[in-house]
């Protein structure tokens, strides 16, 4: 299928060419995808006040019967969903990290959204290569509201007992058949939003991950977190 790409800056659309080639196209003006998209999914930062600014304005630049969907993690489907003035046509669309990999994507629904477009949703993620799972609109939907709580209990058991990282990781692949451990995983889904992702389930975050992000080591993106990142 045709995809296009819209970066909010210069220097993001740039990586994003770096990475893509020539295969997507890659827009930084807004205006240019009115008239033109079938479906589109958000996936800016996890605030819900820039979502819904960003949902409303391209609510606007969709034709009537489009399809828009938010790849939140944590927020109110239902609250996004009103906040773009697409309710009736609108999904919540949860993949994982990383993308390519991970078969998973938790799909859930404003009470708004017609029937119709739940099946175009499950189509679309089939038509992605995607196993979708409907799931209830809750802070975290079903994977997130049980692994941060989980993932942080790692991270109170490695101050506690002093363990480092790679020991505990390795205890739950080569014991739990863990794809990935707990601390890696907060690397790779980035600290600062693993911080927003626990307030928003209630989660109680470990002082030493809010260290981490006062300190700049995010995870991978920022080179540095529980491990060091070339």
């Amino acid at each position: 299928m045709e995809t296009v790409l819209w970066a909010r800056s210069d220097a993001s659309a740039q990586r994003a060419r770096e990475k893509l080639g020539d295969e997507t196209q890659v827009l930084t003006d807004l205006a240019e995808m009115a008239g033109r998209s079938t479906v589109v999914v958000e996936a800016v930062a996890e605030n819900a006040e820039v979502k819904g600014e960003l949902l409303a304005r391209i609510h606007e630049s969709l034709p009537p019967d489009g399809l828009l969907a938010t790849t939140t993690s944590s927020l109110s489907v239902g609250e996004l969903a009103q906040a773009s003035g697409r309710a009736e046509r609108f999904a919540g669309l949860h993949v994982f990290n990383p993308v390519e990999k991970m078969d998973l994507v938790e799909l859930a629904f404003p009470d708004a959204t017609e029937d119709s477009v739940r099946e175009e949703f499950h189509h679309l993620c089939e038509a992605l290569g995607k196993t979708a799972v409907e799931v209830p609109d809750v802070p975290g939907f079903v994977v997130n509201r049980l692994l941060f709580p989980f993932a942080f209990e790692a991270v109170r058991l490695a101050e506690d007992t002093g363990l480092e990282p790679k020991a505990i990781d390795s205890c739950m692949k080569l014991g739990a058949a863990h794809p990935l451990g707990p601390l890696a995983l907060l690397d790779l889904v980035g600290l600062d939003v693993a911080v927003a992702i626990g307030e928003s389930i209630d989660a109680d975050v470990p002082d030493r991950v809010r260290a981490m992000v006062d300190e700049g080591r995010l995870g991978r993106k920022s080179g540095a977190g529980f491990y060091e990142y070339s």
